[in-house]
């Protein structure tokens, strides 16, 4: 099983589109979309993100204006997946672009704003909070658990270097958490969405800074057992959270979906153009990400990021999940992190082969196999329910 490769030997458009894929994007509407790129897509990866933008961009407002015309009738469901649907183009759109593209700012907003309306309409177990944080805040969606009367688990779920909440909300874990039991608080962390766009916040290596904060609002909160709060990170979430769980001891259980072990070295291997990247415009993305000043000042931040010396902190169960075929991530850093995770009272590694699937970056072929070997875990560690 491999990504479905629309655009030939262009690995981070048919990243994009796999994922717009299996988060819930119709596949008509993506050939109409990328049908006018192919020869845009054969300049490279960086050279054609502003007609990327024109296409997806477009076929989003057009779902607007369609929504509208349901919602003009009454009919809010059909309005809100609609607008579901288009907040996914614009986000897929917005994510390719350069750090100030024009446009990109404005695409970010409406994808916001459909989102926030469409999941309304739709009535989707989704509801926005904001965590303070400093003198800004952490935002975050939160997905109840199903079917539990009073305090539930609940799992903190992490972006990697270029995801947002609303993708973490349709990898579809959330509801294959809420079906067992166990709620679900996606966030966007410093570094990452919404929390770098729109208030400034960068990322750190030092993950327990914002996520300590974030574990404090969860068990606060009336319908969460402090005692059973998880954690698990996607993509380069595969670093923040064995960091987060190694010195924020009250997490329960933790997971990875994609291990990270060393995103220190693998900036040196993308500099002599080993593996792949994930977005176009990748060295002027990681700046920002980091609020670096320049390439200096990023290899200084980024000097922090891997889990040496870390993991031996962490003594409650952790699952390390990683595609056998990463290009992006090798998966000797699985490996490397479930080798080090010697306290660990439960630890397991579970590789995604071609039997099953899941074989790329984040199970970007298809991220059913991950999703549901994640939900389960969490389900055994934190007192869900697998059927």
């Amino acid at each position: 099983m491999a990504l479905f490769q629309y655009f030939p030997n262009n690995y981070i458009w048919n990243l994009s589109v796999n994922i717009a894929i299996e988060s819930g994007g119709r596949v008509g509407e993506i050939e109409d979309m990328c049908r006018p790129l192919l020869e845009a897509a054969a300049r490279g990866e960086d050279a054609g993100t502003g007609a990327f933008l024109a296409q997806w961009v477009a076929m989003a407002d057009k779902l607007v204006g369609l929504a509208g015309e349901d919602e003009a009738r009454g009919r809010a469901f059909s309005a809100g997946a609609k607008l579901q649907r288009a907040s996914l183009y614009y986000i897929t759109a917005e994510r390719m672009q350069g750090h100030g593209h024009p446009g990109r700012a404005e695409t970010f907003a409406k994808g916001q704003d459909a989102f926030r309306r469409g999941t309304a309409l739709a009535r989707e177990n989704c509801a926005r909070v904001e965590i303070p944080f400093g003198d800004s805040f952490i935002p975050g969606l939160f997905t109840k658990a199903e079917g539990v009367n009073g305090p539930a688990p609940c799992v903190l779920y992490v972006n990697g270097l270029d995801s947002c909440k609303e993708l973490l909300f349709w990898s579809w874990l959330p509801h294959a958490l809420a079906k067992r039991g166990i709620s679900t608080l996606c966030i966007d962390q410093p570094g990452t969405g919404e929390a770098l766009r729109a208030n400034n916040l960068y990322a750190t290596h030092e993950t327990e800074r914002w996520a300590t904060p974030v574990f404090d609002y969860l068990a606060a909160r009336p319908d969460v057992l402090a005692e059973k709060i998880g954690m698990v990170g996607i993509s380069l979430g595969g670093y923040f959270t064995p960091r987060a769980v190694a010195f924020e001891p009250r997490f329960a259980s933790g997971a990875v979906w994609g291990a990270n072990h060393d995103w220190r070295e693998v900036q040196q291997k993308r500099l002599k153009r080993e593996g792949e990247n994930p977005v176009p415009h990748y060295w002027g993305h990681v700046r920002w990400v980091f609020g670096a000043t320049d390439m200096d000042d990023f290899f200084a931040k980024a000097e922090g990021m891997h889990l040496n010396g870390v993991l031996d902190r962490i003594k409650v169960p952790f699952l390390v999940t990683h595609g056998a075929k990463d290009r992006q991530i090798s998966v000797d850093y699985a490996h490397q992190t479930y080798e080090q995770l010697v306290n660990s009272p439960r630890r397991e590694l579970k590789i995604f082969t071609d039997r099953e699937g899941g074989v790329e970056h984040v199970g970007a072929d298809n991220m059913s196999f991950g999703r549901d070997y994640i939900a389960d875990w969490f389900a055994d560690t934190l007192g869900g329910h697998t059927a």
